[in-house]
């Protein structure tokens, strides 16, 4: 081929379309880092586990958050290390959610817990893997603890329309009236959660509490409070109304105080906290005469929250209130 042939060859030759596939060996990312990646490479979205207050899911007012490590010394991720400004505003939902809770009929909020387990069964393997990272279980144990919460929400909603016939009477009298014992719920109850069990140690002390119509404040593990966020976005897409129940994250020491003292909160359910601790807290609670669900002496880590024993509607009733009702027997 002459020199003049070549060149018009070279001038002819078509360009390959930037559509086209490159060769393995031709191939080059357009931009690296560190020469590791390609710059178009997709960095996954990391979760962000906020407070859930109100139906809402705020920061922390003071900004700040803590790390939360799996049971294998990995970092998972932050979490809100919550403030006392934020129990207030969490027992202040509560209060504002709760009327409308507790009117509500036995048998609707039977159905808005089993709403919950509906979702809950829809997210299992989300909630399987946090489990798991959380506790360090194995994944058949995860898978155990999470299809018992959930078992434990239809148990509960089962529950709803029933425990009163369990709690009330009809009480004989010396005289023609009807005298009635009706059990009706508290009002704003928190709930320290087990630190052991992030999800299914939470939810079998949560749902006797809301089932009879009160509005709940919990303090999720501090160690391993990420299952517990995730359940709250279970609630938000759920039938439950918002404030019905609200969960704050952070450091213990810093949080319970400020619940079991607060002046507008009914009941505390202290069963998750280190029995050590109980004695003062219960001295906290007492100036506003709250009912206080006391820890077991062996600590909630103790218990074997997949037995049947750790569900019960009498736990329905620690945080009830029982009405007394006269009435003339017509003629």
């Amino acid at each position: 081929m002459s020199p003049q042939q070549k060149a018009l060859a070279t001038r002819t030759r078509r360009r390959p379309s930037v559509l086209e596939p490159a060769s393995a060996a031709a191939a080059q990312p357009l931009a690296t880092t560190d020469g590791a990646r390609p710059l178009g490479e997709r960095l996954g979205v990391r979760k962000t586990y906020k407070l859930y207050i109100g139906g809402e899911f705020p920061r922390t007012e003071s900004g700040r958050s803590y790390e939360v490590y799996g049971a294998g010394g990995e970092l998972l991720a932050n979490a809100c290390r919550a403030t006392r400004k934020d129990i207030r505003e969490a027992v202040r939902a509560a209060r504002k959610a709760f009327p409308g809770w507790a009117a509500r009929t036995a048998f609707n909020r039977g159905q808005v817990l089993y709403r919950i387990a509906e979702l809950l069964e829809g997210r299992r393997e989300q909630f399987i893997v946090e489990v798991a990272a959380a506790e360090g279980v194995t994944r058949r144990r995860a898978a155990r603890t999470v299809d018992t919460a959930i078992d434990r929400w239809v148990w509960y909603a089962g529950w709803a329309d029933k425990y009163s016939q369990l709690m009330g009477t009809v009480n004989s009298v010396a005289g023609s009236y009807f005298n009635f014992s009706v059990p009706e719920p508290t009002g704003v109850v928190g709930v320290i959660a087990p630190e052991g069990s992030s999800l299914l140690g939470l939810v079998s002390r949560l749902a006797p509490v809301i089932v009879s119509g009160n509005a709940a404040v919990a303090i999720a593990s501090e160690t391993r409070p990420l299952p517990a966020v995730t359940l709250t976005e279970v609630l938000a897409t759920s039938d439950v109304p918002g404030g019905v129940v609200n969960l704050v994250t952070g450091l213990r020491r810093e949080l319970v105080s400020h619940l079991a003292g607060h002046m507008d909160v009914n009941g505390l359910d202290a069963f998750g906290l280190d029995p050590a601790a109980a004695v003062a807290v219960e001295e906290l609670a007492t100036e506003n005469v709250k009912r206080v669900a006391r820890p077991p002496a062996g600590g909630a880590d103790a218990v074997d929250w997949l037995s049947e024993a750790a569900q019960s509607p009498y736990l329905i009733g620690q945080f009830t209130e029982t009405k007394t009702v006269w009435h003339p027997i017509g003629s």
